[in-house]
């Protein structure tokens, strides 16, 4: 076997591992960041949302960071765009 053949098998394991610690782990939260991100840019006036906390509600006006929900007759809050966890479409969650 030539020299320089054996200092790269000797390396092929390592090389294998960071190529699936890539694809099993990195590259699946950067697609889910990815649509984290562009989840809470589109939201708009009257898209109900839940927050991290559990609050569930419309929103009334939507600010750059700052969003103002509606989660009861009379009863509004402001809470951060980041702390919006879900999204809710036709009845269901969709999660960002």
């Amino acid at each position: 076997m030539p020299d320089g053949m054996g200092g790269f098998t000797q390396f092929l394991p390592f090389v294998l591992i960071l190529a699936a610690f890539y694809f099993l782990i990195i590259r699946p939260q950067q697609t889910r960041e990815k649509k984290r991100r562009r989840m809470l840019e589109e939201l708009t006036k009257g898209d109900i949302v839940v927050t991290r906390g559990g609050l569930q509600g419309r929103i009334d006006d939507a600010k750059e960071d700052l969003l103002k929900v509606n989660i009861a007759e009379g009863v509004r809050v402001e809470i951060r765009r980041s702390h919006v966890e879900f999204v809710v479409k036709a009845g269901e969650l969709i999660e960002g």
